[in-house]
């Protein structure tokens, strides 16, 4: 017969916004409840770049363009997406939409929803 596993812990990372006097009472509240303080140094790259404030779509393309060494005219020729599009949607001066990520998703091997 087979055993029940244990189930894993699912990962929440939390941010909190208050008096810093406050802060270690939080943390020992949290600790009581089962979280665990993470020490890695690590921020969230919303966090970390400035870029994505207000255009994460945009910059999202333009690192997985980057990522890929493939110019907006070469990824306009393997999308049909005239490259001055592609120069707007990274600026953020025009949508991408649901159509168009999955042909850039396509091309730069990651999930359409990067872009949207």
């Amino acid at each position: 017969m087979l055993e029940h596993t244990k189930n894993p812990h699912t990962k929440v990372s939390l941010l909190f916004e208050g008096p810093a006097e406050k802060k270690d009472e939080a943390i020992a509240a949290l600790k009581r409840l089962g979280f665990r303080t993470s020490e890695n140094g690590h921020t969230p790259r919303r966090t970390a770049f400035a870029e994505f404030k207000n255009n994460e779509a945009g910059t999202s393309l333009a690192g997985g363009r980057h990522k890929e060494g493939i110019t907006q005219v070469n990824l306009s020729e393997l999308t049909g997406i005239p490259q001055r599009h592609i120069s707007e949607m990274e600026r953020g001066k025009r949508p991408i939409g649901k159509k168009n990520a999955k042909l850039f998703a396509t091309v730069l091997k990651v999930d359409y929803r990067v872009f949207l």
